[in-house]
């Protein structure tokens, strides 16, 4: 009798706790989706409405205006279309050349491998602002300014994307290899036959990391880029808060707008990001 009323003590207390682990996740989700949520609601504001005091969550007339007038902007779609072409190729190219220094550093023999992957592992140590104004006098001596190929190419190659693919290559069972090359296929099309896909779940992890990291780059962008019509995303807003920072309303929409591209490319792969997680072993 009492080894029943501990058992169903425990089970009584294993659903408490999962009660509560419930809530807690729902009220870190809403604290997190809030700031979103406003966003979004504060496009359908008066540009008064806003920022007022004291602060009123709905509109007290909703206006669909402010997004119909920032679509209407011939500047805003521009930066837009921009900023995801570039994203996606910059998604490509970092899948591309990582993917593939993974796989020397992962399964090739060669003198000095050791050092230069130790050189390549130190570059995650250094912060980006660090050498930042050392790429930005590369990139003025190569004559990349004002092009779209200095916001892809400098940041293509990453210490980070190429150190978890070769992590994931290291667990890949060298009989796969081995037979590969029995069959006489050489190193490179093992590499896109065998490697590429099986790589499937780690490549959505990276290719939405690389491509978030340009869709949000703001800093680079605006040292290197001045022409308008080679604005990204980021730097639209920015210009449009600093030039026209009374219409908070277009600023709201149009930065609603800004987030639509990522929440979308979220909801699409999220069972994959799950999965590469899981594979990759991490917590």
């Amino acid at each position: 009798m009492t080894v029943k009323k501990g058992a169903t003590a425990m089970k009584l207390k294993a659903q408490w706790n999962s009660v509560w682990l419930n809530v807690f996740g729902i009220l870190i989700a809403c604290a997190a989706l809030f700031p979103l949520v406003w966003m979004f609601i504060a496009g359908f504001k008066e540009k008064t409405e806003v920022l007022a005091t004291p602060f009123k969550f709905l509109p007290d007339r909703w206006l669909i205006t402010n997004y119909t007038g920032i679509l209407e902007d011939a500047d805003f779609i521009r930066s837009m279309l921009l900023t995801l072409g570039g994203a996606v190729l910059f998604a490509l190219l970092s899948l591309a050349i990582n993917s593939m220094g993974a796989y020397v550093f992962a399964r090739l023999e060669f003198r000095f491998k050791r050092f230069m992957w130790l050189y390549v592992i130190m570059s995650m140590f250094i912060p980006g602002m660090a050498i930042l104004l050392t790429s930005f006098i590369v990139v003025t001596k190569l004559h990349m300014l004002d092009t779209l190929a200095v916001l892809i190419l400098p940041g293509v190659a990453s210490a980070g994307h190429m150190f978890f693919i070769r992590q994931f290559y290291l667990n890949v069972p060298i009989a796969l290899e081995e037979a590969a090359r029995i069959d006489g296929a050489t190193r490179f099309r093992i590499f896109l036959s065998v490697f590429v896909p099986m790589s499937y779940p780690v490549f959505v992890i990276v290719g939405i990391g690389s491509y978030l990291g340009y869709w949000n780059s703001f800093v680079w962008p605006t040292m290197t880029i001045t022409n308008t019509h080679l604005f990204q995303i980021m730097q639209y807003l920015a210009t449009f808060r600093s030039e026209r920072g009374s219409e908070m309303g277009l600023l709201m929409a149009g930065s609603a707008l800004a987030a639509v591209p990522t929440i979308l490319l979220f909801l699409l792969t999220q069972k994959y990001i799950m999965r590469g997680i899981k594979i990759s072993g991490l917590k």
